[in-house]
């Protein structure tokens, strides 16, 4: 692993709290040009609301992004959301200065890469149709209420509690019978901020960013997400900087989930926090 100077104090860009982050930070710095900046979706460059087909990025996002990407060797939008939705809500297609960005969709099933603005995805794991068909019956039987809802997500099933009257009680209610019927049709239970996901195994964030960065030879990375389904990512951060490559973890500040903050070299106010810390690392990469 290489030694690099911590950056100067700059008001506009935070020094992380740890020793490693600290070094990742300098690293990036140092070599803008070999750096992968991977980007969880909701709750991290768009703030989470109540139905997720009404999730928009930040304001500030694209602009900011349009500058970063250029200095970067990649800006990867990692996301369990179809990357179609995640370009469609992140405003992503199209824009001047963004051709280094790749959407990595349904956790690196699906890939967009905005230099062609075409998706590649491998064919959909059967066991999805399976519980999407017997999903309503489940939900019956284990009594959810009025305001617990289903969001379709192609290569997915999201079982979401937060417009339901006690959203915690009724999460805490669906997680045995929704682990029983992923079990029986080969797939798994990825828990998030009141919503139960129900996707195929061996697919996370943390492999999509690992082969990510293989792929485009990083020589360092910052990953900022917010939720559960993050977690996989930041351990693959971890495994990195133990085989050399400098990590930055920073986690998009939330009441409802800590185990990110914990983690995180950097902790930062939300999808707005997450787009300041954009912007003031993209004027120090000039």
């Amino acid at each position: 692993m290489g030694t690099y100077e911590t950056h100067p104090t700059d008001p506009h860009l935070p020094t992380p709290t740890t020793p490693h982050g600290r070094e990742a930070l300098a690293a990036i710095l140092a070599k803008p040009g070999g750096t992968l900046v991977g980007l969880d979706f909701d709750g991290t460059l768009a703030p989470i609301v109540e139905n997720p087909e009404d999730a928009r990025a930040h304001p500030d996002a694209l602009p900011v992004l349009a500058r970063l990407a250029p200095k970067v060797a990649s800006v990867a939008v990692v996301t369990g959301r179809p990357a179609a939705v995640a370009v469609r809500n992140g405003g992503f297609a199209g824009v001047a200065g963004l051709e280094r960005l790749a959407v990595l969709g349904h956790y690196g099933a699906e890939r967009w890469d905005a230099r062609t603005g075409t998706v590649s995805a491998p064919a959909p794991h059967p066991g999805v149709a399976a519980v999407r068909a017997e999903l309503p019956a489940v939900l019956e039987a284990a009594g959810a209420g009025p305001g617990t809802w289903v969001e379709e997500k192609g290569r997915a099933v999201a079982v979401h509690t937060r417009r339901a009257a006690d959203p915690q009680a009724a999460f805490e209610a669906l997680r045995r019978p929704l682990a029983n019927l992923a079990a029986r049709h080969g797939l798994i239970v990825e828990p998030g901020r009141m919503v139960l996901e129900l996707r195929p195994p061996g697919v996370d964030k943390g492999v999509a960013l690992t082969e990510y960065v293989r792929e485009i030879g990083a020589e360092a990375v910052l990953y900022a997400g917010d939720d559960l389904g993050d977690l996989p990512a930041f351990a693959a951060v971890e495994k990195l900087r133990s085989d050399g490559v400098p990590g930055l973890l920073v986690a998009s500040g939330s009441s409802e989930v800590t185990e990110l903050s914990a983690r995180a070299d950097l902790v930062v106010d939300g999808p707005a926090g997450v787009v300041g810390l954009l912007r003031a690392l993209s004027g120090r990469l000039g």
